[in-house]
């Protein structure tokens, strides 16, 4: 089974707000503590530090694959978790974030330790209650910080699409219509759909029964209506079940999401179909891997 490292999308980011929020908003932030410059930080930690020391969260939303902490002066914290970024409080004792933080199974004693911060702690954020810090910890530091004063636009948000969750189908045939691109490729342009990755879009498509490789041009509305209808239900049951831990994404409170388990084609290649029982393929389109059922995807 092929299963490659993967980046947290829309539903792994949406578990992690709804987790951090009620133990995050209201808080003073005391200290603000971050590794060196590196490019994780888009704002300087430097800036980072003299910005936030001394504000609070009054707001924890989401767009895409964004978080955005809304502070009580008016600004803006973007953050994004990149490919292995992971955000929780000081003194997680989960076993199974423990166990991901160190990349390792652990033995039985370490089992109950909580987690020291270690150099790809790039962010922390000790509060004025002395209650647990906020750890932003990212491996591979394709995660992103960045501060925005009150009424500043960010570039990275304003290139956006609608977010997935909130799209129609008369949204995605206006944005497939000028397309020449496969559909899978029109799935994954943030621009278009915020928020859709490579796992919902491979089982997106199957649920809507068309295949990956089809010209986006050639989708009708009702196709899109359909299309649209499937990747927020995979969404919306990712985040019912945690979110897919497939690689590095562990949720804040430490426990495993389980989306993973009940895939019908992604990292499915070379196993039957639940459906129709044909292998599921894998090729690689837009230089992604893509999963379908060849008998259920002619369309």
């Amino acid at each position: 089974m092929y299963v490659a490292r993967r980046v947290p999308e829309l539903p792994e980011v949406e578990v992690t707000r709804r987790e951090l929020e009620p133990q995050l908003l209201g808080r003073v932030i005391e200290r603000v503590r971050t590794t060196a410059p590196s490019y994780f930080f888009i704002t300087p930690p430097a800036t980072l530090r003299k910005r936030l020391e001394g504000r609070s969260g009054v707001g924890l939303s989401r767009l895409g694959k964004y978080l955005v902490l809304e502070l009580d002066d008016g600004a803006r914290l973007l953050l994004h978790l990149g490919m292995t970024g992971q955000l929780f409080f000081s003194g997680a004792s989960s076993l199974g974030l423990l166990s991901a933080l160190r990349g390792m199974a652990l033995a039985p004693e370490k089992q109950t330790e909580g987690f020291t911060p270690d150099a790809h702690t790039h962010l922390v954020f000790e509060f004025g209650d002395r209650g647990p810090s906020l750890l932003f910890r990212d491996v591979r530091k394709f995660g992103k910080v960045e501060f925005l004063l009150h009424g500043a636009e960010s570039a990275r948000l304003d290139k956006l699409g609608v977010d997935a969750l909130r799209a129609t189908g008369a949204e995605l045939h206006a944005a497939a219509s000028v397309r020449k691109i496969a559909v899978k490729s029109l799935l994954l342009d943030q621009s278009v759909l915020a928020g859709v990755g490579n796992i919902y879009a491979d089982e997106a498509l199957f649920l809507a029964g068309i295949h990956p490789k089809r010209s986006a041009r050639r989708l009708k509305l009702a196709d899109c209506e359909r299309l649209v209808a499937e990747v927020q239900r995979v969404m919306l049951r990712s985040i019912e079940t945690g979110g897919s831990s497939i690689s590095d994404y562990v949720r804040p409170s430490g426990a495993r999401g389980s989306y993973q388990d009940e895939r019908r084609v992604y990292g499915r290649s070379e196993e039957a179909c639940s459906t129709c029982q044909t292998l599921i393929r894998r090729i690689v389109l837009g230089q992604r891997s893509t999963h379908f059922c060849p008998a259920c995807q002619r369309r």
